[in-house]
C-alpha cells in the first residue's frame, strides 16, 4: 500500500507560482521521504492564495490512527509552505527595516508644513511624508501641531525647530538631528529615534510610549512631565548620555 500526500501552496504578487512538496508515507511506519519542491512558473493574479489538498490511493483500508496522522502532517506541511511563501513575497517584513527609495517630488521636504491627516496613532498616512536630509533648523512656525504618522526623517535636521504638539505616530527618525528641538505636549508614539542627536531637546509632558533611542544622544535632554511607560524607561534609562539631572526627572534607578 501506498498513501500520499500532496501539499499545493500558491503564491502571486507580479506573478504567480506553484510549489509542491510530496511526502511518500508508508504504513504502519510512517516513514517518510520528501521529494522537495518543484516551481513552475504560471500567470498573474494580485492574490495569495493557499491551497492544501490530500489523495490517498490505497489498495487496503487504513487504521483511524493512521488517518490522524496523515491529517496532521498535510497540515503541518501546508503550514511551512505557506510561510515559505509569504516571507518570498514580503522582503520589507523580513528585513523589517528595509526603507523605500527617496521620494523624487521636488517638494517633498515642504510636505512636512501640510503634515497628513488620517490614522495618526496608527501611523497610517494617505500619502508617504519623505523627509529624509531636508533641513528645518530653526523653523519655528511651520511644524508646530503637524501630523508627521510614519514620516521618514533619516538625516533630517530639526535642530532648534518648534515641534509642540506634532504627532509623529510611527516616524522613522534614525540619525535625523534634533537639538535643542522643542517637542512640548507632542505625541512621539513609537518612534525610532536611534542614533539620531537629540541634545538639549525638549519632551515635556509629551507622550514617548513604545519610542526607542538606541544611541540616541541624550545630553541635557529635558524629561519634565514625561508621559512614558515602565518598560520603555527602563529601556530609556540605559542610555549613559542622560545627565544627572534629566535621569532625576525621569526617576531612573540605574
Amino acid at each position: 500500500m501506498d498513501n500520499t500526500i500532496v501539499v499545493a501552496c500558491i503564491k502571486s504578487t507580479h506573478f504567480e507560482a506553484s510549489q509542491m512538496a510530496t511526502l511518500s508515507l508508508s504504513s504502519p511506519g510512517l516513514s517518510s521521504a520528501v521529494n522537495r519542491h518543484r516551481v513552475a512558473a504560471v500567470h498573474i493574479h494580485p492574490s495569495l492564495r493557499v491551497n492544501c489538498s490530500a489523495n490517498t490511493n490505497s489498495s487496503v483500508s487504513t487504521s483511524k490512527e493512521n488517518s490522524c496522522q496523515f491529517k496532521e502532517l498535510k497540515n503541518v506541511a501546508c503550514g511551512v509552505l505557506a510561510v515559505l511563501a509569504l516571507t518570498t513575497t514580503s522582503p520589507v517584513i523580513a528585513a523589517n527595516q528595509r526603507l523605500p527609495p527617496l521620494s523624487t517630488d521636488p517638494d517633498r521636504c515642504a510636505r512636512a508644513f501640510v503634515g497628513n491627516t488620517i490614522g495618526q496613532a496608527n501611523g497610517v498616512y494617505d500619502k508617504a511624508i519623505d523627509l529624509r536630509f531636508c533641513d528645518y533648523t530653526n523653523d519655528k512656525t511651520n511644524l508646530k501641531g503637524k501630523s508627521l504618522a510614519a514620516a521618514l526623517m533619516s538625516g533630517a535636521k530639526f535642530d532648534g525647530a518648534d515641534m509642540s504638539e506634532v504627532v509623529m505616530s510611527k516616524a522613522y527618525a534614525v540619525g535625523a538631528s534634533f537639538k535643542g528641538t522643542d517637542f512640548t505636549n507632542a505625541v512621539l508614539d513609537r518612534v525610532n529615534f536611534g542614533k539620531a542627536n537629540l541634545q538639549g531637546a525638549s519632551f515635556k509632558n509629551t507622550v514617548l510610549s513604545g519610542s526607542t533611542f538606541e544611541e540616541a544622544q541624550l545630553q541635557d535632554v529635558v524629561f519634565e512631565d514625561t508621559i512614558i511607560g515602565y518598560i520603555d524607561l527602563q529601556k530609556l534609562c540605559v542610555n549613559k548620555t542622560i545627565s544627572e539631572d534629566s535621569r532625576a526627572e525621569l526617576g531612573c534607578r540605574n
